[in-house]
């Protein structure tokens, strides 16, 4: 834990299954910091987009739908409660159908920005542990340590069906296919594709376990308070 010494701000980016928000939520445990889960905030806008039946392709009415919502992350040991306009949504936002509408309500600019300057004012003191696709090139541009996870897509895909529970086969392909999908759309979209930070250090966890992720990432972290 770093209570006592210079609160850094952490990115961690990657794709969708390369395992960055355990590593988040473990890491800021360990450090002591807050983990900023920003893809819960996106997939809280979009659960209220569904149950408003906002358009997921208009990006002015989920401009207006995303400025007038409330969404908290509250952490808590076993990870981030997420509070939407004071409701606990934090395990309907991992279902299948929010995760599809995030990626799609993630990519207009102007919802974007209203996150993204939400996400600033909550990791403006330090002491964060923030992760998304791309908190090292839009969100903190300036983050003390910025860490790019990737992993073979198979084995990302692998992960997403063991992080679903018991998959049929065609549950298990569907889920791959809209992997595949997802990383397309983020890495092809017009304001903030995912791409590392230049500055990035890139991490493949292909064959590494979660412990040993969190220990690099923190070795980083040492780093970069004793330099």
């Amino acid at each position: 834990m770093m209570s006592g010494a210079r609160k850094l701000v952490i990115a961690i980016d990657g794709p969708a299954g390369s395992g960055k928000s355990t590593i988040a939520a473990r890491l800021a445990k360990k450090l002591g910091y807050v983990n900023l889960e920003s893809g819960a905030m996106y997939r809280a806008l979009a659960l209220k987009a569904l149950e408003q039946q906002v358009s997921l392709e208009d990006p002015e009415a989920l401009r207006a739908l995303a400025a007038a919502s409330e969404i908290q992350l509250e952490p808590q040991p076993d990870g981030n409660r997420v509070l939407l306009d004071g409701r606990d949504v934090s395990q309907r936002i991992r279902q299948s159908d929010v995760t599809l509408a995030a990626s799609r309500v993630s990519i207009h600019p102007p919802v974007r920005q209203i996150m993204v300057s939400r996400q600033r004012a909550m990791g403006a003191n330090g002491g964060v542990v923030m992760e998304g696709r791309d908190i090292g090139t839009a969100v903190f541009p300036n983050a003390d340590v910025k860490v790019f996870l990737d992993a073979d897509a198979r084995v990302r895909a692998e992960r997403r069906v063991a992080q679903n529970g018991t998959l049929t086969p065609e549950e298990a392909q569907r889920t791959v296919e809209e992997l595949v999908a997802r990383d397309q759309r983020d890495r092809a979209r017009a304001v903030s594709p995912l791409v590392p930070a230049a500055d990035a250090v890139i991490l493949d966890s292909t064959d590494l376990s979660i412990d040993d992720v969190v220990c690099r990432v923190e070795q980083l972290a040492h780093q970069k308070l004793s330099s």
